[in-house]
């Protein structure tokens, strides 16, 4: 039986072990067009803290009694799909679990990049990375034609992505 991590409660102030649940989950059978994924990697963001509150936000907040849900990044094991095969790698948003199923379509088949870990597409090569990109240069218009000073940037421990290798 597959494991999954549930929110077991909203946390007041700092989520602490007591707000999650490790538990099992079905293991139920594919319909034509779902993957199976067996997750290698998970991303905890900042934004999830604020999904853990029962308020309306511009993403819904998390359910209690299940999964959370963030990326993730894994291999295909299971295929009733044309659009992706066993041994795939995938990055989806259906973290906080062993694995994983969902349609084939919200899967992204990433390429398997040589002398990186697959945990880079949720980090360096992943949503952080381009939510940078475009705070700089789109929003910032920053330029990189003609620079005349170096800017730099650093990220807190409160807003820099964390990827998670869950030790089951």
């Amino acid at each position: 039986m597959p494991r999954q991590i549930v929110l077991a409660s909203r946390p007041a102030g700092w989520p602490t072990a007591a707000n999650f649940a490790l538990t099992e989950a079905d293991r139920p059978d594919l319909a034509d067009g779902q993957v199976r994924v067996r997750n290698m990697f998970m991303s905890v963001d900042p934004y999830m803290r604020g999904r853990m509150n029962d308020v309306t936000s511009y993403v819904p907040p998390f359910r209690l009694g299940e999964p959370l849900e963030g990326g993730a990044i894994g291999t295909v094991i299971e295929s009733r799909s044309p659009e992706l095969n066993v041994g795939d790698l995938v990055l989806h948003m259906l973290g906080w679990r062993e694995e994983a199923v969902l349609p084939a379509r919200q899967a992204r088949k990433v390429a398997v990049a040589h002398g990186l870990s697959p945990s880079a597409y949720l980090g360096v090569l992943g949503m952080p990375t381009l939510t940078a990109y475009v705070g700089l240069l789109d929003i910032a218009s920053f330029s990189c034609a003609r620079p005349r000073r170096t800017a730099s940037t650093s990220t807190s421990t409160t807003s820099a992505p964390t990827t998670w290798t869950p030790r089951w």
